[in-house]
Parts: structure tokens; C-alpha cells; sequence
């Protein structure tokens, strides 16, 4: 049974993280953030976020309870955005958003960004580029040596919203319009 919950996933830098907020916002939703919880744990053991998804492919019980951790959560609440890598696998009957964004523009909002700082130094954007190609790479053989899963398969989302040229208010807005259409579809479907 499909649940009032929006799994937000996609591209490093695409914009999940700000999207998330609007919508929280406009929606009056909670929300449940995997990649605040992984910065922390990399930030606790002295390395870049980069380097964790290289320690977390030799310790996969970490992964594990991360992603675990949504579906758990899900278990008890209701009317939340999961903003995961994997939340549309870990709460399958969630509204499943993928953002994609181009390469490019995702390093320079990545070297731009504030917060990233503390797991995250380079000194160009090229360099911020290279490490998010890495860090994809990694993320991609680790999900389908543990979970069998590509997070990228487009088939696995209920919408797809290419972020490079939209702002995340537009991007928010859209997400809206077409998750109120699924609750609608919903309901019709359980009368």
C-alpha cells in the first residue's frame, strides 16, 4: 500500500537537499536525511566523504543500517520526505522522485556549497568534478554488490526532473503537482 511519503533520490548535487526543504515546508512534512547521517559518520572518523564511501565497501554492515534505518523509520511515520541515495528501495511504496543534473553544473553548485566543506576540500572545480565522478562510481558497485540495485535506473521512479536549469523552487513546484496526482490515483485505487 503506497504510504504520504516522498523518497527523494538522485545525481550528486542535484539539488536534494534544498528541494527537500521547500517542500517539507509546503507540504507541512517531516523528513529523514541519509546523507546527514553518513557526513556525520565520516566526520567522526576523521576522513572525507569520499574516503567513507571507500571504508563503508570494506564494512558493508554499515551500509546496511543506514539504509535500513529509512525503512524502519517509515515503518512508524507517515507524511515525510526520505532525502536517500536508496530511499525508493528502501520504502518502496513511497512517491519515487530521481533529480538529475549535469556534471558541470553539479561540481560548481558542489565547490560552492557552504556545508560541504567540512567533508569535502578541493581547490578547483575540476577537482570537485573528478571526486564526484569517484564517489558515483563507488556508491554504484557498492549498492549492487549489497543490494543488487543501480540507484541511476530510471525505472525505478515515479518521476525523473532534470535540475540543471530549473531552479529548486520549479523543481519543488513540479514535484508537488505530480505527487498530489499519485496520492489521487491512489485513493481511486483503494475504493
Amino acid at each position: 500500500m503506497k504510504k504520504n511519503i516522498i523518497s527523494l533520490g538522485g545525481d550528486l548535487a542535484s539539488g536534494k537537499g534544498t528541494v527537500s526543504k521547500i517542500l517539507m515546508e509546503k507540504l507541512n512534512y517531516g523528513i529523514y536525511r541519509n546523507g546527514e547521517y553518513a557526513r556525520q559518520l565520516a566526520k567522526e572518523l576523521g576522513i572525507d566523504i569520499t574516503g567513507f564511501n571507500q571504508y563503508v565497501k570494506e564494512h558493508p554492515e554499515i551500509d546496511r543500517q543506514i539504509e535500513k534505518s529509512a525503512a524502519e523509520y517509515a515503518k512508524n511515520h507517515d507524511n515525510f520526505i526520505i532525502d536517500a541515495r536508496l530511499g525508493w528501495y528502501a520504502v518502496p511504496e513511497s512517491f519515487k522522485v530521481y533529480l538529475k543534473v549535469d556534471i558541470d553544473v553539479a561540481a560548481k553548485r558542489a565547490f560552492e556549497d557552504q556545508k560541504r566543506k567540512e567533508t569535502e576540500q578541493f581547490e578547483t572545480v575540476e577537482e570537485q568534478k573528478q571526486d564526484m565522478i569517484k564517489r558515483f562510481n563507488l556508491e554504484n558497485e557498492r549498492y549492487w554488490n549489497l543490494y543488487k540495485v543501480h540507484k541511476e535506473d530510471l525505472t525505478n521512479y515515479d518521476l525523473i526532473i532534470d535540475t540543471t536549469n530549473k531552479t529548486p523552487e520549479q523543481v519543488a513546484e513540479q514535484i508537488e503537482q505530480q505527487y498530489i496526482k499519485w496520492q489521487k490515483e491512489q485513493t481511486k485505487e483503494e475504493r
